[in-house]
């Protein structure tokens, strides 16, 4: 198994370029032509925002090409210098704001003013292109104010006289999310883009597109309206305690096009091109559980490009009430030159646009359904232009599946609800909860394996067939159970060096039966390793999203299925799957969309790209993770419907159709149970209705509770009893007052048996994962020399300042003058005469809270030794001190590696612990 970084490139290239949305373009400003001069304004021109921040943003790249570097390098066009000099003269003095770490990132940066000098300097240009920026990030919202959601003053300023002064001024819009766009409209630049987060290679993939290499063909994966206030969440979004999701499944567009079209600046689906398609379709069979649709694409415009078919279905509003329209189904054409045709098949299953009734207002409680009535069939390029081509009859209401309450509200609430004839907005009580999940539970409550203790049966027998999974989990103590039940982590040196957690073989008795330590690390825009190990950046989810190309999808992440078997990791974090249920959420950049159809069959995609290399990813939140403010604690009050017809659906895709293998749950509580303890929805829902079988995890240093009790970091019993089969993360699995794992066991709270079904789940996962065949040594030659390559690439750097020990053996460092930043290493030699074994502490401060994630990772001579994972100290120095291990005498040097902002290092001391005397 190979990885090719030049092809990795391509690829991850042609997302960017794909993933742009073009959505405006007065007089053919876009493309670019030939031998134009092009004045680039705005500074973020100068510092590409990537990705966002948080665990989604933590790559080490080996380069990144923004888009300023990329339009530099174009021989067709010239970027004035005149400009781009006046930009860094003033940026000398407004350096980059980096902020104060894990969620106290400014959203934007300052912007120059502009002024007549600038104004001036570019009148000998063609074309002005602005670039607009925005980070994201994890822990932290974004705002209804200027420099977040809204434009600051001087980017107002900027786009307003530039376009006064340039018939031909280009916006982009290198954001992780949708802004406010009310702008366009007043100040009426020629071009606006989306261009998104790109990853390493997006500005490359921006400038095929402003060239014309690459004609856009992204489409919007949100709905942008006049008003951030127009969101129908809007007045529920934001809450510390809780979030009431009144709007119920009328999100995004299923809100839009059924009560305020009016109020849409651009609907869900748009995007222009720099060419016109023709879309003809028509609805050939409606019989049976299926419907088949039949698309015409004729490229009748002047350049080569690629159009987004969608499928939209307008379901008769009977007793439930429906959304005016619903995505059904999406294909992407090949590139058609000018005049070419493609066709385009459809084969769309009922149960896709069916409804789930949780209130039995159709007969039929607990059921997906089609009420009886005409169901029409829109076939075009986005929501409302998309023109009807037929319609289908269901005599009667007929159930589609079959189901069992699960996870529905224990709080009363009212939800939206349309009249018979759409013509007002109604509220109707939300179904409350009526079954105990105690007694499913009890219904489903797994055999126990009798204890045999260890009868030499190893994970390799079970492997080859020559041992059953029952036989191998029988030779399992009550103490071996939980220690598989929990990860250690962050950066567990079991595992690939600055990796998020282990799990598995983590103890001597485990590793005794066979059973490895398997590997899982942040993404999912590329693998995060805080050592500094370097890893491709790929673009962000709504760049990915906005392809709408699953075969492009599905083939990067082939890629980055290579590179995690390349680096020894079983599981990338990711893909984040949470519906963009409004646009101030944080994290809408690493998720897809307000559409649970698209999400879910891009979540798919990535898995099954990553799949055929053996490791795979982690779907994650699930479910309900739509805020980041208040995350651990904030609850989601929602309606059954609402969860299996919108903020449960991706997943469903993910796991029937992307056969993923793994899920993370959030942080927080949904109807009452935190996430990671909810049986109805990890065993209910998951595993008996989707039939998964995979692993389960807790989100890192999540919290649970039993119903009705507040909840707690140590309330672990309640999650293994929900079969979320392992806690994220400890530092000792073996430390058995760590939580009620061992008290709830001996008093029956917690069953043996239930214990050893989450085993089987971890190890069933591993059997199937790259750990297994590195413990059977089945490691493919090319895998051992890309290591090596990654050791070679991690060279020592610079002059080094050489310490000696004291009289008290202790090498003692005050590093309070240190400024350093992500990635920034602290290196220094010590000369040592005594030989023996040793400790080094770290001493920080942190004004971060305690969700951040701070690695220090330390090599010893180029060798990573372990990674600190402190976490957020709030403004306290806190100290942790680590084995740094034999050193014999002479010289050596020590590497600090920082793997995040907002550390403020104070201290390092390396102490002789043990002498050892040569005889």
């Amino acid at each position: 198994m190979t990885l090719n970084l030049k092809e990795y490139a391509e690829r991850a290239r042609q997302v960017a370029a794909d993933g742009c949305v073009l959505l405006k373009n007065d007089n053919q400003t876009l493309p670019l032509r030939k031998g134009d001069k092009v004045a680039v304004f705005g500074r973020i021109a100068f510092d590409y925002y990537k990705s966002g921040l948080g665990s989604g943003g933590l790559v080490n790249t080996r380069y990144t090409v923004g888009i300023l570097d990329a339009l530099q390098k174009e021989d067709s066009i010239s970027v004035n210098e005149k400009v781009l000099e006046m930009y860094r003269e003033w940026i000398k003095e407004n350096p980059y704001d980096v902020g104060q770490g894990w969620g106290q990132v400014p959203w934007s940066q300052k912007e120059m003013p502009v002024t007549e000098a600038l104004l001036e300097a570019s009148k000998e240009s063609d074309v002005a292109v602005i670039v607009i920026g925005r980070t994201a990030g994890e822990d932290q919202d974004n705002k209804e104010e200027e420099g977040s959601y809204l434009l600051q003053k001087e980017e107002k300023l900027l786009i307003k006289q530039v376009s006064a002064q340039f018939p031909r001024t280009v916006v982009l819009l290198n954001v992780g999310n949708i802004i406010d766009m009310k702008w366009v409209e007043e100040y009426d630049p020629a071009a606006v883009m989306y261009v998104w987060q790109g990853g390493q290679e997006g500005g490359n993939g921006v400038a095929d597109v402003l060239t014309g290499r690459v004609s856009p063909s992204g489409h919007l994966t949100d709905t942008i309206a006049r008003n951030i206030s127009d969101y129908p969440s809007s007045p529920y979004f934001g809450g510390i305690e809780k979030n009431y999701y009144v709007e119920d499944i009328y999100v995004g567009y299923r809100y839009f096009e059924t009560f305020a079209k009016e109020k849409v600046l651009y609907p869900f689906g748009y995007g222009l091109s720099y060419t016109e398609f023709a879309i003809d379709g028509s609805l050939k069979s409606s019989d049976g559980d299926n419907i088949s649709i039949d698309v015409l694409v004729e490229n009748t415009g002047e350049a080569a490009g690629r159009q987004a078919v969608q499928i939209y279905i307008s379901a008769p509003q009977g007793r439930l009430g429906k959304p005016a329209r619903v995505l059904a189904g999406f294909q992407k054409t090949k590139e058609l030159d000018t005049g070419e045709k493609q066709e385009l098949h459809f084969e769309i299953a009922k149960y896709v646009f069916s409804s789930y009734d949780d209130s039995n207002a159709a007969g039929h409680k607990s059921c997906y359904l089609l009420e009886k009535g005409i169901y029409e069939v829109y076939v075009g390029a986005d929501v409302r232009s998309a023109q009807c081509v037929g319609s289908f009859e269901e005599k009667e209401t007929r159930v589609v599946e079959e189901l069992e309450e699960a996870y529905a509200p224990i709080e009363k609430m009212e939800r939206m609800k349309p009249s018979q004839d759409i013509c007002e907005i109604m509220k109707e009580a939300v179904p409350m909860r009526t079954i105990d999940w105690h007694m499913k539970r009890q219904k489903k409550m797994p055999c126990e394996i009798a204890y045999t203790g260890n009868q030499g049966i190893k994970l390799a027998d079970v492997y080859s067939g020559k041992a059953t999974m029952e036989d191998f989990i029988a030779q399992l103590s009550d103490e071996e159970l939980i220690y598989l039940f929990r990860g250690e982590g962050m950066c567990s040196p079991k595992v690939t060096p600055g990796t998020g957690a282990a799990f598995g073989g983590l103890t001597h008795s485990l590793r005794e039966l066979g059973i490895p330590a398997a590997c899982c690390t942040d993404g999912p825009s590329g693998i995060r390793m805080d050592v500094g190990t370097k890893a491709f950046s790929l673009p962000n989810g709504a760049a990915i999203a906005s392809t709408f190309d699953l075969q492009l999808i599905e083939s990067l992440y082939q890629m980055t299925g290579r590179e995690l078997r390349l680096n020894r990791i079983d599981a990338l974090l990711g893909p984040g799957m949470n519906i963009h249920r409004h646009p101030l959420n944080g994290r809408n950049f690493e998720y897809f969309s307000e559409d649970p159809l698209l999400t879910g069959k891009m979540g798919a995609a990535m898995i099954q790209g990553m799949n055929i290399s053996g490791s795979t990813g982690v779907i994650k939140h699930f479910c309900g993770n739509n805020q980041e403010t208040n995350r651990r604690k904030v609850e989601s009050v929602v309606s059954e419907r609402a969860l299996r017809e919108i903020y449960l659906k991706g997943f469903e895709i993910a796991v029937k159709e992307g056969k993923a293998r793994a899920v993370m749950t959030t942080y927080g509580p949904v109807n009452g149970l935190w996430t990671a303890g909810s049986y109805d929805l990890n065993s209910a829902i998951l595993r008996e209705e989707w039939k998964f079988d995979g692993i389960v995890m807790t989100d890192w240093w999540a919290e649970g509770n039993e119903e009705g009790e507040k909840s707690s970091m140590t309330c672990h019993a309640a999650m293994a009893i929900a079969q979320n089969d392992l806690y994220m993360t400890c530092s000792d699995c073996t430390d058995m007052n760590q939580d009620d794992m061992l008290e709830k066991l001996q008093k029956g709270v917690l069953c043996r048996s239930e214990l050893q079904r989450n085993a089987r789940n971890i190890l069933q996962f591993i059997l199937q994962s790259p750990a297994m065949l590195y413990e059977m040594n089945m490691i493919p030659q090319e895998e051992i020399d890309y290591q090596k390559q990654i050791q070679a690439e991690e060279g020592q750097a610079g002059e080094l300042v050489y310490y000696h020990s004291d009289e008290n053996d202790c090498i003692t460092i005050d590093c309070t003058q240190l400024d350093l930043k992500q990635r920034d290493s602290f290196v220094f030699g010590m000369q040592e005469e005594k030989m023996g074994y040793f400790d080094l502490s770290v001493c920080i401060r942190s004004n971060t809270g305690e969700l951040a994630q701070l690695p220090i990772t330390v090599s010893l001579d180029n060798v990573p030794k372990f990674t600190i994972s402190f976490r957020g100290t709030n403004g306290k120095s806190v100290t942790e001190k680590r084995d740094l291990g034999m050193i014999l005498g002479t010289n050596h040097y020590v590497k600090l590696y920082v793997g995040a902002n907002g550390i403020n290092l104070e201290q390092v001391c390396i102490q002789l612990r043990e002498e050892v005397i040569l005889k």
